[in-house]
């Protein structure tokens, strides 16, 4: 939920004068403690909200007049936004900032972050390895006793369809200028799901089968 003027100035309270003054984290830290049924404050709202009211000395929403220019302290805190949770959507960093989606989407753009997708990989058990190499050096000797050994081998690869509780990938995006090859593992023994097989042989396809 975003804030409201209330909120904000209770930020800038606990933020104090002087002395006194709190860390960001630290503001994060009691803002979460006083209001445990609500969405958590990140550093970035805490750090535009104390410069706003420098720069303005208040933090009330400016009244919207055609379509805003965006400047770079807006753009700082898109970056930072995507740097505390790369797993952030569009979305969600248009409401904290209160920005329109297509400025953040520009925004990315503009420093070339890409929303890089998850990549599901097979939980690999201890043994899994030395089974590859063996099967490798396998392969390798009845191809070198028999030319037409591959020819004969039907090739068959099956994929997993899950009804609930698995990754969709097209939601799920990692902000970032470089692929951080993000990876999970999932297990293959969940029930309600349906598996799809299928095979090659020569120039033949077999199935599929569901």
């Amino acid at each position: 939920m975003p804030l409201n003027e209330r909120d904000r100035i209770e930020i800038l309270m606990m933020i104090g004068v002087g002395d006194r003054m709190r860390t960001q984290q630290e503001v994060c830290r009691l803002f979460h403690e006083m209001h445990p049924d609500r969405e958590p404050v990140s550093q970035s709202t805490v750090s535009r909200i104390e410069r706003k009211y420098r720069e303005l000395g208040h933090v009330r929403d400016a009244p919207r007049q055609g379509r805003p220019k965006i400047n770079e302290n807006v753009q700082q805190d898109v970056i930072l936004s995507a740097l505390e949770n790369p797993h952030c959507t569009v979305r969600q960093v248009s409401r904290d900032l209160n920005i329109g989606k297509s400025s953040v989407s520009n925004i990315f753009k503009k420093v070339k972050y890409h929303p890089y997708r998850v990549r599901l990989i097979h939980e690999l058990a201890e043994d899994d390895f030395d089974r590859r190499t063996e099967f490798c050096e396998y392969m390798m000797d009845h191809n070198n006793q028999n030319n037409g050994f591959i020819a004969n081998i039907l090739f068959s690869d099956e994929a997993t369809f899950f009804l609930n509780g698995h990754v969709n990938r097209q939601n799920t995006r990692y902000w970032s200028q470089e692929n951080p090859h993000w990876m999970q593992e999932y297990h293959t023994q969940h029930p309600q799901k349906v598996n799809v097989w299928a095979g090659i042989v020569r120039n033949r396809i077999v199935g599929p089968y569901f």
